[in-house]
């Protein structure tokens, strides 16, 4: 399974989740970003690690951690 972070984007009139590095989608499209969000959630959760969620613009608009978090960090 990739390491890489799970990025929901939309591309060619449709929303889909793929992994870092790679331009195949993960599970499909979506005519909704909320269900590419919430399959892209999961997928993130199960590989343990970052979902980062882009607008129609291309730009990040929202980071989610499913794992590798530092656990040293004060506060």
């Amino acid at each position: 399974m990739p390491n890489g972070d799970v990025h929901t984007v939309h591309r060619d009139g449709t929303w889909l989740n793929e992994v870092e590095g790679q331009h195949a989608p993960l599970d499909g499209t979506f005519d909704r970003k909320d269900d590419a969000v919430a399959a892209g959630r999961k997928d993130a959760d199960a590989r343990g690690v970052e979902h980062v969620i882009h607008g129609l613009d291309g730009q990040i608009h929202e980071k989610n951690s499913h794992g590798h978090d530092p656990r040293t960090i004060p506060g």
